[in-house]
């Protein structure tokens, strides 16, 4: 069985819902971000950026354990431990890694900046909030071309880039996106959202999750105590 040691957010979703679409045995391990479970030595021993996901597979591509973090890696991994979500034909292979980097560099660092100075700066910076939001719309708008001429962001086949930008999009709202300007991206979206495997996913570890409420919690996300040296 694997442990996944996750969280409830985007990137935690993202390999939730890829075990739960490959039918893969998994234990859920929660790491609690707001409470610094990301700096305990035992994550750190498998995760040294102390971010979530990781993964413990016990049956690893030699027959010995392995684990992994950083969740593109995670999907590479599962996708080819698999077969499934990553075409065979070495085009179709190539353009679905082409569309998970966008996902890595783009939608998930840019979307996460929209969040965190919409939502979470301790002061509103103007400057801040319109970069960030604008740079969101702008992903909306290529993913939205992107989807007017197919049915799936990379292939025509559902693909790991699919699950990877899904749960990013899911916060649409707190991103300033107003989904009438991106008819297509929208379909695509309650497409997605509708595949049992999606909707299990997201679930998943979704009732330990609650608002930031405390200064302390604060800052052990976007304080000091994220900057400490381990």
């Amino acid at each position: 069985m694997i442990e996944v040691y996750s969280w409830a957010t985007p990137n935690g979703h993202k390999i939730h819902i890829m075990l739960e679409e490959c039918g893969l045995a998994y234990r859920a391990i929660p790491v609690d971000i707001g409470k610094a479970d990301q700096f305990k030595p035992e994550f750190l021993a498998i995760s040294p950026n102390n971010k979530i996901p990781a993964i413990v597979d016990p049956h690893g591509p030699d027959g010995e354990p392995i684990s992994m973090f950083e969740s593109g890696a995670i999907l590479l991994y599962l996708a080819a431990k698999t077969g499934r979500f990553l075409p065979a034909d070495v085009r179709g292979r190539y353009t679905t890694l082409e569309w998970l980097m966008f996902q890595m560099a783009s939608v998930g660092p840019m979307l996460g900046q929209a969040h965190h100075f919409r939502m979470y700066a301790p002061e509103p910076i103007k400057y801040a909030v319109d970069r960030y939001t604008n740079e969101a719309r702008r992903l909306y708008g290529v993913m939205d071309k992107r989807l007017e001429k197919q049915r799936f962001i990379a292939t025509d086949e559902y693909s790991i880039a699919d699950i990877a930008i899904f749960p990013w999009l899911r916060s649409w709202e707190r991103q300033g996106i107003d989904w009438t300007q991106f008819p297509y991206l929208k379909d695509w979206f309650d497409r997605i959202a509708a595949r049992p495997a999606v909707q299990r996913g997201v679930e998943v570890l979704s009732h330990l999750r609650k608002d930031l409420r405390t200064a302390a919690e604060r800052d052990v996300l976007f304080g000091t105590k994220q900057y400490e040296r381990r």
